[in-house]
């Protein structure tokens, strides 16, 4: 004997930020899945702020603007909240919802790592305006960046120990691994 199952329904993206907006619960949207975001830990909360912290000084008077994990980002159809990430270009018409990053960070989880390698790395390369993913460990000492070159190419390089990391915009801004794990317990 065999059950019936019931169809999966799929949301449109105008359904997905209309429910976004009314919701308490922050919702990644990737083909028409919704994918809940879950709280984070010190570390990881320690290590967006330094990062944040120090994009939003070199920021200071420069158009550019720097959010902590509450601004989604718009990759085609797809929706994402980086953990901190820098947008220099004029800003679209959603308030909510931020689609040219020249800067996108995100700070690992055991649960968000594999999509943090993949998945997202995949989509944020698709962004014409990006020019650097910055992937950070908060269990070590430990920062993959992806970085694009002048000719378009994306590089991969990992920082570990007393590293410096220049970060394309805001124009001239560096991080260092001291100040990337400052206060960071065991690091």
């Amino acid at each position: 004997m065999s059950e019936s199952t019931k169809p999966h329904y799929l949301l449109s993206v105008g359904e997905y930020l209309a429910l976004e907006r009314g919701s308490s619960v922050r919702h990644e949207y990737v083909g028409g899945e919704l994918y809940a975001i879950t709280g984070a830990s010190r570390r990881h909360n320690r290590i967006a702020l330094n990062i944040a912290r120090r994009l939003a000084d070199a920021a200071e008077g420069s158009p550019c603007r720097v959010y902590v994990s509450d601004m989604k980002v718009r990759v085609e159809e797809a929706f994402y909240y980086p953990d901190v990430m820098v947008c220099c270009e004029r800003p679209p018409e959603d308030e909510y919802t931020e689609d040219a990053p020249c800067v996108v960070v995100e700070v690992l989880s055991p649960s968000t790592e594999g999509t943090d390698r993949r998945e997202k790395l995949a989509a944020y390369e698709r962004i014409p305006s990006l020019k650097a993913y910055v992937i950070v460990a908060q269990d070590e000492r430990l920062v993959t960046h992806y970085a694009r070159d002048e000719t378009g190419r994306w590089r991969r390089g990992d920082l570990t120990g007393e590293g410096r990391l220049p970060v394309s915009c805001p124009e001239g801004a560096e991080l260092t691994l001291d100040e990337v794990y400052a206060g960071v317990e065991g690091l």
